[in-house]
């Protein structure tokens, strides 16, 4: 079995400028300030999107967050036994290490790479 997609995320600039434009889009509504890595967003400029659900249950929760040190950037995380050793792997694949593994205040621990193309990719989980 693979390993799913659990969050995305969308971080500029002007994250209350993202999230009112993102609200007014699709109605999303935010958790600012929410905790977050710093080396994902100002945490006190990030906001969860309070989690939305289709009829049968199914969506991926997501956040916008930011600040003005922070480039503009959309990337979807996938769910990882061990955040290292799946950065490890991307770079072992022609990957290219961008951040991480960094701890956010929740524990959870994150990390981004690049694939061959350039495509921003996130990993997610315990460790």
């Amino acid at each position: 079995m693979g390993q799913p997609v659990v969050h995305f995320e969308i971080i500029g600039k002007d994250p209350a400028k993202l999230r009112e434009y993102f609200g007014e889009l699709f109605g999303w509504e935010f958790d600012v300030p929410s905790p977050v890595s710093e080396a994902v967003s100002d945490p006190e400029n990030y906001g969860f999107i309070n989690r939305m659900t289709m009829s049968d249950g199914t969506g991926i929760p997501g956040g916008v967050g930011g600040g003005p040190g922070y480039e503009g950037h959309a990337v979807f995380y996938i769910a990882v036994p061990d955040v290292e050793a799946a950065l490890q792997k991307a770079e072992n694949l022609g990957g290219k290490r961008r951040m991480g593994p960094e701890r956010a205040p929740s524990g959870l621990v994150v990390g981004h790479f690049t694939d061959p193309e350039g495509n921003l990719v996130g990993v997610a989980g315990p460790g």
